[in-house]
């Protein structure tokens, strides 16, 4: 399945403020995404890299009306690499 993004998508980071989210979130943004902000439990309410951190997607989404999420978060990438074995 594609899920397409352009310019106009506002993207939600989530794992926004560990090593990869942060990494891709910079590589989106530069590419052109429109990056309006990230989840990392336990840090809404803060901004990492100038883009404002939420508790919940669902949080995020109200606040930011964002349209596509990316999962970044190391137990999630982690859990799809096993589950392929």
């Amino acid at each position: 399945m594609s899920v397409l993004v352009d310019e106009k998508t506002r993207l939600i980071v989530q794992g926004i403020t560990g090593k990869e989210g942060t990494f891709h979130a910079k590589g989106c943004a530069e590419y052109g995404t429109k990056v309006v902000g990230g989840v990392t439990p336990g840090k809404g309410g803060t901004t990492h890299e100038g883009w404002p951190v939420f508790d919940t997607v669902a949080k995020a989404v109200e606040a930011t009306g964002g349209q596509r999420d990316r999962d970044l978060r190391a137990s999630a990438i982690c859990s799809r690499c096993h589950s392929r074995s």
